[in-house]
């Protein structure tokens, strides 16, 4: 039991969490100047907000990381709380390129990209120092001073970025050799058969598990990972990566307790959003995957054509009600 499945799931575990959080950070320690003013600026009207929470979310891999700047730009009164909606549906979409690259079963080549990425980051530092960073979408005097070698910065958190992410395809191919050992356990076994019944133990155990670790691509990476070996059904893979959804919320809302009211507006509608649309797709569980199987060809990818087909229509479904004035009121009331 301990080598067979507690063993890999957690070493696989916390080698994708790392990867993840390794690319987070990067990325946004190299855009982190830039995200305030692109957020101001792109964020006018839903369908711009919509546009630029997705690039954002595509960008630094983390929808919470978005959602989070956004309730904090919201509290400190920078930005008005129905600008932000547009965004929080654009996270939803954004957080797909995950998925959709892990769902490309790229864990064989995770070690030569890790080699490189290294040898990438080791020589950037034998080019000398970074350069001071950039302020805004320009460059300040001090950092044009340095004779345009802002490009050192990119290639060095560029390379740690890339890095991560082939630990998060280590830590998957890791999770995968549990497969046979899961499937010789009586209740591994009933779970199964219990959400055959009824799927909607999937989306609870898929919203509890991203509530505990703050992933909701771990969680989906780890359905993928039990589906692909075969298992899970792809169904119960859906649904777990529908509850996933619903559990990320969890993060918005811990940073909705501690901003203005119209912070916590953001955080809830994050939550609407998602919970509302794991209500609309609950009943067509069937019909969602039997659609992503004509886009795939194996359950992983199944599984993550879901998680962007779910992501995708429940966004643009949503996308004409961030336009109503009552949004106005509500952040009237609230100041």
């Amino acid at each position: 039991m301990i080598h067979a499945i507690i063993l890999p799931v957690a070493t696989g575990f916390i080698l994708f969490l790392f990867g993840m959080k390794l690319m987070e950070t990067s990325l946004q320690t190299w855009a982190g100047p830039r995200l305030q003013l692109w957020l101001e600026r792109f964020t006018r009207t839903p369908v711009r907000g919509l546009l630029t929470g997705t690039v954002l979310t595509a960008a630094l891999q983390s929808s919470t990381a978005i959602t989070v700047i956004a309730i904090g730009l919201v509290g400190a009164g920078v930005l008005s709380f129905p600008r932000t909606l547009g965004v929080i549906l654009g996270t939803n979409i954004g957080t797909c390129l995950t998925t959709e690259l892990i769902g490309l079963s790229l864990g064989g080549i995770g070690v030569p990209i890790l080699i490189a990425s290294a040898s990438v980051w080791l020589a950037s530092w034998l080019a000398g120092p970074l350069p001071p960073a950039a302020q805004g979408l320009g460059l300040d005097q001090t950092a044009a001073g340095h004779g345009g070698r802002q490009w050192l910065r990119s290639v060095r958190y560029g390379s740690l970025a890339v890095a991560g992410f082939s630990l998060v395809l280590l830590g998957i191919e890791i999770m995968q050799t549990i497969g046979p050992a899961l499937q010789s356990r009586g209740l591994f076994a009933w779970f199964v058969h219990q959400a055959q019944t009824s799927l909607l133990w999937g989306i609870l155990a898929g919203a509890a598990v991203t509530a505990l670790v703050h992933s909701s691509a771990a969680v989906i990476a780890m359905a993928m990972s039990l589906a692909a070996t075969g298992a899970i059904p792809v169904e119960l893979g859906v649904a777990i990566t529908i509850g996933a959804n619903v559990g990320t919320c969890v993060t918005a809302v811990i940073a909705g307790m501690s901003s203005s009211r119209a912070g916590r507006y953001v955080a809830w509608s994050h939550v609407l959003l998602n919970v509302g649309g794991a209500i609309l797709f609950y009943p067509f569980i069937h019909v969602l995957v039997s659609l992503s199987g004509l886009l795939a060809d194996d359950a992983a990818s199944q599984i993550a054509r879901s998680q962007t087909i779910f992501n995708i229509v429940g966004s643009l479904v949503a996308l004409p009600l961030c336009y109503l004035s009552m949004w106005k009121r509500l952040e009237f009331r609230s100041q």
